[in-house]
């Protein structure tokens, strides 16, 4: 006889289907899991979401619009957006290097290779005569006794500094790149309105001549592009570049800007400012 058992009764050897967790079990199974994983992979995710969070709040705070003019490019639309304004300390930097070029390689760096030491070997008695050692009252120079090299420009001081300066936000055109923009500053103006000044660390129209000024007026031989804006209380104007235009500091602001303004061609018309976000900083 056949015991009556495991394996004989209709459907005893089917695996039991799992009951469907409802979604507060879900949940808990979950977390419960996420408890167990190793310490790295949890610190790696926190920091994935957090740069993933970066990515998406972080963006552009101002940004301008215009259309080029007196260029011999197409009148397309152009926009600059900011992330932020230069701080004083990045403002100092470069306007140091501007009226104060080559401070930063150092006081007396080359000049005290020029001295003599009267303990060199080179300054010794020859045992073997004059004529053994003539050559060598030659290293007697070595201390570089050649005038010192010249001072590098202001446009060459400040062109070096800007391409170490931090991208504080983009001018952008139809061409390929963008022009990244290494200072930033708005001044106050007596009308109500204000002026904006950005440099770029590179001339615009570098590669291409879509930037080429029109007409007789000479260009500049900038390595860098500085525009001035200058916007009504509305924050609507036009701007000025120094394709043409010369660039200067204004001691009293504290800011590079153009020099004679007012007899530079516009660069820049209908010049429109959008704020995007409050986060631009206190300058």
């Amino acid at each position: 006889m056949v015991r009556a058992g495991l394996g004989h009764e209709p459907g005893q050897m089917r695996k039991k289907k799992p009951e469907a967790r409802s979604q507060e079990q879900e949940q808990h199974w979950w977390g419960r899991r996420s408890c167990r994983l190793p310490g790295h992979v949890s610190w790696a995710a926190l920091v994935l979401s957090a740069l993933l969070a970066a990515q998406t709040t972080t963006g552009p705070a101002l940004r301008y619009t215009a259309t080029p003019a007196n260029v011999s490019g197409p009148r397309e639309a152009i926009r600059i957006d900011l992330f932020r304004w230069s701080t004083d300390a990045e403002r100092d930097r470069l306007l140091a290097a501007w009226t104060n070029p080559g401070a930063s390689r150092g006081r007396g760096g080359r000049g005290r290779a020029g001295a003599i030491d009267p303990n060199d070997p080179a300054f010794a008695p020859d045992p073997a005569g004059p004529q053994g050692r003539g050559g060598r009252g030659g290293r007697g120079g070595r201390g570089g006794d050649g005038p010192p090299p010249a001072p590098p420009t202001p446009e060459v001081s400040l062109a070096a500094a800007l391409r170490d300066a931090a991208t504080v936000g983009y001018l952008w055109s139809s061409e390929v790149a963008g022009y990244s923009v290494r200072y930033a500053v708005r001044l106050p103006d007596q009308s109500g309105g204000e002026r904006v000044v950005l440099v770029t660390d590179r001339r615009l129209g570098a590669w291409n001549d879509l930037w080429k000024p029109a007409g007789s007026t000479p260009a500049t031989g900038y390595e860098f592009s500085v525009i001035e804006l200058r916007l009504n209380a509305s924050g609507a104007g036009e701007g000025k570049g120094s394709l043409t235009g010369k660039a200067a500091v204004d001691s009293a602001a504290k800011s590079f800007v153009l020099e004679n303004y007012g007899e530079s061609p516009v660069l820049l018309t209908g010049v429109k400012e959008t704020r995007l976000s409050a986060q631009t900083g206190q300058h």
